[in-house]
C-alpha cells in the first residue's frame, strides 16, 4: 500500500520498487470504475504520473487509465454511465471523466495507441487506437521510461517493459524510443521540467535528442504548460532553466533571458556573479518561498514569475559608475522585456486573476521595500498603503526577500523584508489596499449629480484614508461634505 504523502524526490527508492507487485489506494470513484470496466470485459491499467509518483512515494494527484480488450463503442458507454464525458481530440480522442469521487479535475481514460510521424509539425502525427495492443507496443509511444511503467490496480502486477523503475533508481531520464521520441518536439520541454521536479540526470543520448527540437512551432499555450510546471512544482526550477539555456532552448523558449549570463554586478552586492546566475538563485529561493500558497495557483504562478523577471532590465541599464558596476532605472527598464515574455507564453488572467499585470507590478515595484526601509524613520502609513494599490504587498514581500537572499555565497539577512511585512500587516494591506470608505452612492445621497465631479471627490477622501486622515464612514462623509462646500464656495 502506497501511503499518499508529499515528500522530496528521493535519492533511492523505497524496496516496493522491485516488487512484482505493489498496492495503491484508489479515490473512491475510480475503485468503482475500475471494477465496471473489468466486468465490462476490459483491461484498466494505471499508467504515467501516478505510477510514478507512487514508486517515488509522492502523492497521487495525476490519474491517467489506459483500457485494453475493449473497443471505443463500448468503452464510451461504460464511462458515460459514471460521470460526464468529453471527449477530446480528433483522430484518436481520450476521454475527460469529471465527476469521479475523490479524483480532482477530469480522469484521462485512453485506449492503446499507435503513433507515427506522417508530416512536418507537431500535427503532423498520426493516430490509430488498437485495444488489442501488446502492452510493450502502447507503451513505446510514451515519452519517458519512468513514464511508460503500469500497474494493474485490480491485482497490483507492475508491467515495466521499458525499465522504468531502473531509470528511477538511477536517478536518469530517458526516452523510450529514440527513432520517436523527436516526433513531439513539446518533449523537450517535458524532460527539462521532469530532471528539475525529480532531481534527475538526463541520458546523453536524451539530452542530444532534446537539443534538436524544432521548438519554434509549438503553440504558446502547450509551451508555457511546462514552464509553468517546472516553475511550481520543482524545488530547484534553476535545474531546468539551466537545460534549457545548455541545449540552446532559450534563443527561442525565452530569449529575453539571454542577455542576463553576460551582465556582471558589483561584486559587493552580488557575490554570485552575473545577473543570470542571480535570476537562477533567486528563483529557486522564491520556490522555498511558496508555503501558505498551495491553493493558490494564480498568486504562486505571479510570485515565480516576478521572480524570474525582476532583473530583465539590468542588461540595458548596467554601468561601470564610479569605481562600481550600478543599474539604475532597471525596474522601470524591465518591464519591456517582461512584457514581451509574458506575450510570448501568453501570460493573461487565470481563474479570474490578473497574473500578468501583477508580475509587471512586482518587477517595477521589486526594490521598495529596501528602498522603504532605508527611510523607515520617515515612512507614514500612507506610502505603505498607496504601494499595496500599485502590486499584492505579500507577494511583493516574498519577491523582494528571494531576491535578499539569491545572492550566496554572501550572507545577505532580509532585515529589510521583514520589516515591510511587519508593517504591512499591521495595516492589514498583504493582499490588497484599503477599500475606500465612501462610495459614489454616499455622494449622491449628498445631493451630487452624476458626473466627474463625484469621482474627483471620492479620490481626494480616498488620499486622506490611505494617509489615516479619514478612518470612518462618517469621518469620509464629513470630509466630502467639506470638500463640497469649498468647492462651491470657490476655495
Amino acid at each position: 500500500m502506497i501511503e499518499d504523502r508529499r515528500v522530496q524526490a528521493p535519492s533511492r527508492l523505497s524496496a516496493a520498487c522491485y516488487a512484482a507487485a505493489m498496492q495503491i489506494d484508489l479515490p473512491p470513484g475510480l475503485a468503482r470504475l475500475v471494477a465496471l470496466l473489468r466486468e465490462a470485459g476490459a483491461r484498466p491499467y494505471l499508467v504515467g504520473g501516478a505510477v510514478r509518483d507512487a514508486l517515488l512515494g509522492l502523492s497521487l494527484e495525476d490519474w491517467d487509465v489506459e483500457v485494453f480488450g475493449l473497443p471505443a463503442e463500448r468503452l464510451e458507454p461504460v464511462l458515460a454511465a459514471h460521470g460526464r464525458v468529453d471527449a477530446v481530440g480528433q483522430a484518436f480522442r481520450v476521454y475527460k471523466l469529471s465527476g469521479v469521487e475523490g479524483v480532482k479535475g477530469a480522469l484521462d481514460v485512453s485506449l492503446p495507441r499507435r503513433d507515427s510521424k506522417v508530416g512536418p509539425g507537431h500535427r503532423g502525427i498520426a493516430v490509430s487506437g488498437d485495444p488489442s495492443l501488446p502492452v510493450e507496443e502502447a507503451a513505446r509511444r510514451r515519452d519517458f521510461t519512468i513514464n511508460a511503467i503500469m500497474l494493474d490496480p485490480s491485482s497490483g502486477e507492475l508491467l515495466d517493459p521499458w525499465n522504468g523503475r531502473g531509470d528511477l533508481e538511477a536517478r536518469r531520464l530517458r526516452a523510450v524510443d529514440r527513432e520517436t521520441f523527436g516526433d513531439d518536439p513539446l518533449r523537450a520541454l517535458r524532460a527539462v521540467q521532469l530532471a528539475a521536479r525529480f532531481e534527475l540526470e538526463v541520458d546523453p543520448a536524451t539530452a542530444s535528442l532534446c537539443a534538436s527540437m524544432p521548438l519554434a512551432e509549438l503553440p504558446a499555450e502547450r509551451v508555457f504548460g511546462e514552464i509553468e510546471k517546472l516553475l511550481l512544482k520543482a524545488r530547484r526550477p534553476s535545474r531546468g532553466l539551466a537545460l534549457m539555456k545548455a541545449w540552446g532552448m532559450l534563443a527561442v523558449v525565452a530569449p529575453e533571458l539571454l542577455p542576463l549570463e553576460a551582465t556582471s554586478q558589483d561584486p559587493d552586492w552580488h557575490p554570485e556573479g552575473d545577473v543570470w546566475t542571480h535570476t537562477l538563485q533567486v528563483v529557486d529561493e522564491a520556490a522555498g518561498l511558496l508555503a501558505g500558497l498551495e491553493s493558490d495557483r494564480p498568486r504562486r504562478l505571479a510570485l515565480m514569475l516576478g521572480a524570474l523577471c525582476h532583473d530583465l532590465g539590468k542588461p540595458a541599464t548596467s554601468r561601470f559608475e564610479d569605481g562600481r558596476i550600478r543599474s539604475r532605472g532597471h525596474e522601470e527598464a524591465g518591464l519591456p522585456p517582461t512584457r514581451s515574455l509574458l506575450d510570448r507564453w501568453g501570460v493573461h488572467t487565470l481563474l479570474g486573476y490578473d497574473v500578468r499585470a501583477q508580475v509587471l507590478a512586482l518587477v517595477a515595484q521589486h526594490l521598495k521595500p529596501g528602498q522603504l526601509y532605508d527611510e523607515r524613520e520617515r515612512v507614514s502609513d500612507g506610502a505603505i498603503r498607496r504601494l499595496a494599490r500599485k502590486c499584492e504587498a505579500d507577494l511583493l514581500y516574498r519577491v523582494a526577500k528571494a531576491d535578499c537572499l539569491g545572492r550566496r555565497p554572501g550572507r545577505f539577512e532580509p532585515v529589510a523584508m521583514e520589516w515591510f511585512r511587519e508593517r504591512v500587516r499591521a495595516l492589514d494591506v498583504e493582499l490588497r489596499p484599503p477599500e475606500p470608505l465612501l462610495k459614489g452612492r454616499d455622494l449622491v445621497a449628498l445631493g451630487v449629480p452624476p458626473g466627474p465631479r463625484i469621482g474627483r471627490v471620492l479620490q481626494a477622501v480616498y488620499e486622506k484614508q490611505l494617509d489615516g486622515v479619514v478612518a470612518t464612514l462618517d469621518e469620509a462623509r464629513a470630509e466630502a461634505a467639506r470638500l463640497l462646500a469649498s468647492d462651491a464656495s470657490g476655495g
